[in-house]
């Protein structure tokens, strides 16, 4: 009676059952493990892309500052130079002639209406009844 396969057998059986208990009681201490370790994994993450976010909130901020600081000094040139340019032309109205005059060497236009002494341009009805007529 005494058979040499039986007693693997039970042995095997015994083995089995002291490993799935092992398991049963072992996997869910793993499983709590491995979900603190995502957990804390996820946190580093977010905490790394609000540094990020940070920093590029600053570059951002510090170019701004840099970029209003330069446009400033350029008014400022402008004004400086404005200003050279109004003294030497006799004031404001001679600057704004000179401007005029720029603008008017630059134009490609045929037809330019100068302003009179009213500020207002001269206007030329007849040209424009001998169009309607065409």
């Amino acid at each position: 009676m005494n058979d040499p396969r039986a007693g693997c057998s039970v042995a095997a059986i015994a083995i089995a059952g002291v490993l799935l208990v092992l398991v049963l009681a072992i996997y869910p201490q793993y499983r709590v493990y491995s979900q603190r370790l995502a957990g804390e994994a996820a946190l580093a993450e977010a905490q790394s892309s609000r540094q990020v976010a940070i920093l590029e909130a600053r570059a951002k901020k510090e170019s701004a500052i840099s970029l209003a600081e330069a446009e400033v000094i350029r008014a400022e040139g402008a004004a400086k130079a404005n200003k050279i340019l109004q003294n030497s032309l006799g004031g404001p109205e001679g600057y704004l002639r000179y401007l005029q005059i720029q603008a008017l060497e630059n134009t490609k236009a045929g037809l330019i209406y100068v302003p009179t002494e009213a500020g207002l341009p001269v206007t030329e009805a007849r040209r424009l009844e001998g169009q309607q007529q065409q």
